[in-house]
């Protein structure tokens, strides 16, 4: 099950009372007060691990508390710190106040941690107040409530290219051809249910090249308005450096213009907006195995046109699949440079 979002309210530890408490033992003459402080509450802590993928842990346990610090005791003895709890998140996880809309943290790194909410600090004992014209204080304070709060998590897949087109465009069998990614692939659409991940690696060591691909569910027209899947999953190429825009040349999708496939699609990005619409954008003609001609030949004259690479090729027999791949791999080392 992939869920790329989750609502989940936190609640750290309160801080421990602080104790009034005064030393009557033999031989300690003018004991004087004694009480404790109480111990910190836990914290709720979040942490970036890529040990996880989904939200799916999130989804069946909405609440998280941290542990309540311990009371102070006599004997001026402090109580135990509450114990804080770990969340453990995927890489590319923004988590969002739900109260206030802003952003509390975008684990964009593994092994980011960060304090969502912080324990209460513990209440002084009696033993604090103390002063040399206040020498038996019966002052106390309780401890601090911890913090709460509402979260909204978004995870947005972290990859370098991104995989965009009509349903059945091709997409799925192309990311299991350069990659070792296995998605569900049929002669259906919206086979593709949820984003897929792949590592795609081209040239040999030392001077090999790697990039991570993500397989998004077809879009179709209407798409904005919630037709089809809409676009819940647009989010995961939100931060892409590169699109590669799938288009279907062969007589199989039943529709007949290659060029309005392709701008039906482009509009629909761009009203989802996040600036996709104006990614850096490479063409893909599929299924080049059983290709129209004259689909293929318009859609030549469209990217020659507008300045755009196209590349044919076809999953099943491999043609044009290596071309791509170098292709994708160093346009993805220059937007890399450009960007770091």
């Amino acid at each position: 099950m992939f869920v790329d979002e989750a609502r989940i309210r936190v609640k750290a530890g309160d801080g421990g009372n602080g104790c009034m408490a005064f030393r009557r033992e033999k031989f300690v003459p003018r004991g004087g007060p004694s009480g404790g402080d109480g111990g910190h509450g836990g914290d709720v802590v979040m942490e970036s691990s890529e040990r996880h993928n989904t939200l799916v842990h999130f989804r069946f346990n909405p609440e998280y508390k941290g542990e309540r610090g311990r009371h102070g005791e006599g004997s001026n003895k402090t109580g135990r710190e509450g114990e804080s709890i770990i969340l453990k998140v995927p890489v590319g996880t923004i988590v969002y106040d739900e109260m206030t809309g802003e952003v509390v943290h975008d684990f964009s790194h593994p092994d980011e941690r960060v304090v969502v909410a912080h324990g209460g600090r513990g209440g002084r004992g009696n033993a604090r107040f103390a002063t040399s014209t206040h020498q038996a204080p019966r002052e106390h304070e309780e401890g601090h409530s911890g913090e709460e709060r509402d979260l909204r998590l978004e995870l947005k897949l972290l990859a370098d290219v991104g995989l965009v087109g009509y349903p059945n465009a091709g997409k799925s069998t192309l990311i299991s051809r350069i990659s070792a990614a296995r998605p569900k692939i049929a002669d259906y659409p919206f086979t593709t249910l949820q984003p897929n991940l792949g590592v795609v690696a081209v040239g040999e060591a030392p001077e090999e090249m790697s990039f991570v691909v993500a397989d998004i569910p077809g879009l179709i027209e209407g798409a904005s308005q919630g037709a089809g899947l809409g676009t819940q999953f647009l989010r995961h190429i939100e931060r892409t450096r590169l699109l590669a825009h799938l288009v279907d040349v062969s007589d199989a999708s039943g529709r007949p213009d290659p060029v309005q496939d392709y701008e039906v699609i482009t509009r629909e990005l761009a009203t989802f907006g996040a600036g996709l619409d104006s990614k850096p954008t490479i063409v893909v003609a599929s299924k080049m195995d059983v290709a129209n001609k004259e689909k293929l030949a318009k859609l030549k004259r469209y990217c020659k046109r507008k300045k755009l690479e196209l590349f044919p090729i076809s999953a099943v027999t491999g043609a044009g699949i290596d071309d791509l791949k170098w292709a994708m791999a160093e346009r993805v080392e220059k937007l890399r440079r450009v960007r770091d």
